[in-house]
C-alpha cells in the first residue's frame, strides 16, 4: 500500500478543504493518507512516504507562505529529488504565477511532478474539489 503524506498550510480553510479532497482521492485510490499541516512536517519525515502532495495558497504578491509553509517547503527541497510529489493550492487574486513558479523549483530539485498542479480561485468549487481527488489518486 502505498504512503501519501498531504502537506498544507491555509488561512482560510480553502487549501484545507483542497488537502482533505487530496487525501480522499488518495485513500479511494487504495493508498494510506495523512494530512500535516506545514508546521507538523519537516524534512527528516520525506522519505517515509512515496509521495507528498504539498499545498499553499498564493500570498502577497503570488508567493509561498514565508512563515511556516515557505521554511518547511525550501527544508525539503534536497529530500524530494527522484520523489513523486503533485501541489495544489488557491488564490483570490493573480494569474497562477506563484504555481508555475513553485512547480518549476520542484522540477529543478528533481522532483517528478504526478499531474497537473490544481489550483482554485478562492473557495473550491466541486470541480476543483474533483480534481483535488484526482490529483490524490495520481500519487498513487
Amino acid at each position: 500500500m502505498s504512503k501519501i503524506a498531504v502537506v498544507y498550510w491555509s488561512g482560510t480553510g480553502n487549501t484545507e478543504a483542497m488537502a482533505f479532497a487530496v487525501a480522499d482521492g488518495a485513500k479511494n485510490a487504495g493508498a494510506e493518507a495523512t494530512c500535516f499541516t506545514a508546521a507538523e512536517f519537516d524534512a527528516s519525515m520525506v522519505n517515509s512516504f512515496d509521495s507528498i502532495a504539498f499545498g499553499c495558497p498564493s500570498m502577497g504578491c503570488e508567493s509561498l507562505e514565508e512563515n511556516e509553509f515557505e521554511p518547511m517547503f525550501n527544508s525539503c527541497e534536497s529530500a524530494i529529488s527522484g520523489k513523486k510529489i503533485a501541489l495544489f493550492g488557491s488564490y483570490g487574486w493573480g494569474d497562477g504565477e506563484w504555481m508555475r513558479n513553485w512547480e518549476e523549483a520542484c522540477i529543478a530539485d528533481g522532483a517528478v511532478m504526478a499531474c497537473d498542479s490544481v489550483i482554485c480561485n478562492e473557495a473550491p468549487d466541486d470541480d476543483a474539489l474533483a480534481a483535488c481527488k484526482a490529483l490524490g489518486a495520481a500519487l498513487v
